[in-house]
């Protein structure tokens, strides 16, 4: 039996576990700003296959596979994939679930998919070009990959990489070093248990991109509306500084 490859990346989530689950269903940025946008700019998804890649607790495969998609689900935490399988059985839903690696999607065929989904997780997976590389070896040809990361120009690390200034709406970001720290230790907004952080600039994305054979057809750094922005000063502040950048690529 061939087991995952564990890395940084993957035992740092694998500790997480329950508390990933609550923040993801109270998180306001995720559902109310990051989950809904990435829906709508993917579109109509009847009758797609779909590879949710870093699903966690499977929201995103969810809402999809509601939406008539066809869903493959993988995360390298063995507790988020019981968790997602066990949501989607209440929910009568079929989506196959698997625990990888990011950059080893082994017993996954190539040229499979039509649309990768990977929402807030290229920023953090160790092996980066791996990931992107396995990413085009199961798209099919023509097919999309539509990401979202941290935006690397307006976060990273506050303390020593990029920061903030000032309160409410006006508060400001402050470039103290964009190159570095490349990886840190904290916990996500609102939880207790540290994680591993990585900040990647606009160059290593867009050239490893390039390398493994993606094609940029679209890039979005959204704004919150002005509905969203009511909810909270945090929402507010979206209509400001992009702090999610959006990329569609093609194979």
């Amino acid at each position: 039996m061939i087991k995952m490859k564990h890395d940084s990346s993957t035992i740092s989530w694998n500790t997480l576990g329950d508390e990933w689950f609550e923040l993801a269903q109270t998180s306001e940025s995720r559902n109310c700003f990051i989950m809904p946008y990435m829906l709508n700019l993917i579109g109509d998804v009847k009758g797609k296959k779909i590879l949710d890649l870093g699903c966690g607790e499977g929201g995103y495969s969810r809402a999809l596979a509601k939406s008539g998609a066809e869903l493959t689900a993988v995360d390298c935490s063995e507790k988020a994939i019981c968790y997602a399988q066990d949501l989607a059985v209440k929910e009568n839903l079929h989506i196959d679930h698997y625990i990888r690696n990011s950059n080893d999607l082994f017993g996954i065929t190539d040229n499979v998919f039509d649309i990768v989904l990977c929402s807030m997780m290229l920023m953090d997976c160790e092996d980066f070009e791996g990931t992107i590389r396995e990413i085009a070896r199961v798209l099919e040809p023509e097919g999309k990959l539509y990401a979202s990361v941290l935006h690397p120009c307006f976060d990273g690390n506050h303390e020593r990489g990029i920061g903030r200034q000032g309160s409410g709406v006006y508060r400001q970001v402050v470039a103290m070093n964009y190159f570095e720290p490349r990886e840190w230790e904290a916990p996500l907004y609102g939880g207790t248990t540290p994680v591993v952080w990585r900040h990647r600039t606009l160059e290593e994305y867009i050239k490893t991109f390039i390398k493994c054979g993606l094609t940029i057809i679209d890039i979005n750094e959204p704004r919150a509306t002005d509905e969203q922005a009511k909810i909270s000063t945090a929402m507010a502040w979206l209509q400001k500084i992009p702090l999610y950048l959006y990329w569609v690529l093609k194979k």
